[in-house]
């Protein structure tokens, strides 16, 4: 499984009003499509859900018919990271192919009403426990995962060691705000902090994408 994200030079991957801010380049959005093209299934939680409606598609029509030619569904799965199941009904991910992951304590009104519009997977009792999930998925022969955000989803992989590459694009611009998410949010680390071995660096668009391995020897949870 692995995290992509593109985040500012001040390493912000929104703005304060946690509304999408375009800081890609077309060349990388090229790279974010093939990566998708090459996953067995794309993740968000439900804040990215809410703040940027993405579909989570493939966007070439060559990357799509390339995946059928080797018997592959046109897209990956989709799936929405969402405990209290609080996606709207007209939300673009929702559909053939994708999969909304709730706590057994979302609304049953809603779980329902969802259920008419995508997969839904009961997974943890408050909130979604990741770890039944990645397992469950990996039954279904789900294995390579890609986690498009947002920080909340990304700092609970990290924290559970989950996660085993993170591509970063680091766009040519400043976002600032003390509030405004990072890469990963949530609690913090306060000690045995994940290290990251550098796999590469490249120049792309105005940017600079990242590619780190974590060194699972060396998580701390």
């Amino acid at each position: 499984m692995f995290i992509n994200s593109a985040m500012s030079a001040d390493g912000k991957i929104s703005s304060v009003q946690r509304t999408q801010v375009r800081i890609s380049g077309k060349a990388d959005l090229a790279r974010v499509d093939a990566l998708r093209a090459e996953s067995d299934a794309v993740m968000i939680g439900i804040g990215t859900a809410l703040a940027d409606d993405p579909g989570l598609r493939i966007k070439s029509e060559a990357l799509r018919r390339a995946r059928a030619e080797m018997s592959l569904s046109e897209n990956p799965l989709r799936i929405v990271a969402d405990s209290r199941a609080r996606t709207p009904a007209t939300a673009k991910v929702l559909g053939p192919g994708c999969i909304l992951v709730v706590a057994e304590s979302a609304v049953e009104e809603r779980r329902d009403c969802l259920s008419q519009l995508c997969e839904i997977i009961v997974c943890g009792r408050e909130k979604v426990d990741l770890v039944e999930l990645f397992a469950r998925l990996a039954q279904r022969g789900v294995k390579r995962i890609m986690v498009e955000g947002g920080a909340t989803l990304n700092w609970s992989l990290i924290k559970l060691g989950l996660v085993d590459e993170i591509y970063v694009y680091v766009g040519a611009t400043i976002i600032g705000g003390e509030r405004a998410p990072t890469l990963a949010d949530g609690d913090g680390f306060r000690e045995n902090f994940p290290r990251l071995m550098l796999c590469s660096v490249q120049q792309l668009d105005e940017g600079v994408l990242i590619k780190w391995r974590l060194q699972a020897q060396d998580m701390g949870h």
